[in-house]
């Protein structure tokens, strides 16, 4: 099949390429899913040659794809060539109009542009890539939602959302602070088991949303309550969670205090999100999981049609 006759076929492939994953979806005109590919093959961990091999590799694998598109930090100074973000407030046809052609090995690829804002409330500056096109995804499927969008995940996105935009947003490191917290250090040596729901997990989404103290003195406060006996190791990694999620929640209550008004749609792996459906339903705030694989196909599905819409 030639190129011309997969571009009216509609086959084209979408690729979420992060710090750590490499993650391909083939998808038709249509939206639906043709063929998915992933592996742990990160741009952090790749030189200029194996991103050239792995995305060769792709195209041997589905050369009937039309048209590729890459997101995440592939677009990223440590990715294959740094394009510029897309000021916020923004729709998925401003992303899809900045979209940078290059060749990557010898194939060729729409490198997709992330977005930046500076926050209404704090004038704060922040940046995302690879999230948008969950984002989008989502705001294809409801396109009537305005309010907040949270993906959780290493680095946690707070998306605030009018009219098909994204409008601004903050991240919180919680994630990664957890994973390297749990690690190596002081805390590892008190951890033991998965963080799950429940009372401890609620006691720490407590202790972090009152903010009587810092979040360094509450995570320190976690190894005093081990060793004061006050607290089980197999809940520690719950009780840390629940800090960190609870003054993650303190955040997203101070940009937006009408956070509560409507369920908070939550885009990201199940487990994960759980846990913050029961931080949220811990302080009577109800939400829903949103599938981050769904997501992501419905986002590609979308940029393609607006760079296709733009063509004509």
């Amino acid at each position: 099949m030639s190129h011309g006759d997969n571009e009216r076929h509609g086959l084209f492939a979408g690729v979420n390429w992060g710090s750590s994953n490499f993650r391909a979806y083939l998808i038709d005109g249509a939206g639906a899913l043709h063929g998915e590919f992933s592996q742990p093959a990160g741009v952090a961990g790749l030189q200029r040659e194996g991103m050239a091999a792995l995305m060769d590799g792709l195209q041997e694998r589905w050369p009937q794809a039309g048209t590729v598109y890459a997101s995440g930090m592939i677009g990223s100074n440590i990715g294959w060539i740094d394009v510029p973000y897309v000021q916020a407030p923004a729709a998925i046809g401003d992303v899809a109009r900045h979209a940078r052609a290059a060749t990557i090995g010898a194939t060729a690829v729409q490198i997709v542009p992330g977005v930046s804002c500076r926050r209404g409330y704090d004038g704060g500056p922040d940046i995302m890539r690879g999230e948008e096109i969950e984002l989008y995804g989502f705001a294809a499927l409801e396109p009537d939602w305005h309010g907040l969008v949270a993906l959780p995940g290493t680095h946690t996105k707070w998306a605030r959302f009018e009219d098909g935009r994204i409008v601004d947003f903050f991240t919180s490191m919680s994630g990664e602070i957890y994973d390297r917290l749990t690690a190596a250090g002081l805390l590892a040596s008190i951890v033991q088991g998965e963080a799950a729901d429940g009372a401890v997990f609620r006691e720490g989404v407590e202790a972090g949303l009152s903010r009587k103290l810092g979040l360094a003195s509450l995570l320190f406060g976690a190894r005093a309550r081990v060793m004061q006996h006050m607290l089980d190791k197999p809940d520690a990694s719950s009780y840390l969670r629940g800090v960190l999620i609870g003054s993650e929640l303190a955040d997203a209550l101070a940009l937006h205090p009408n956070l509560g008004s409507a369920p908070v749609p939550l885009i990201g792996n199940g487990p994960l999100c759980a846990l913050y459906a029961g931080a949220l339903a811990s302080i009577g705030i109800a939400s829903r999981h949103i599938d981050s694989r769904a997501a992501c196909i419905g986002g590609f599905h979308a940029l393609h049609a607006a760079r296709q819409g733009a063509a004509r």
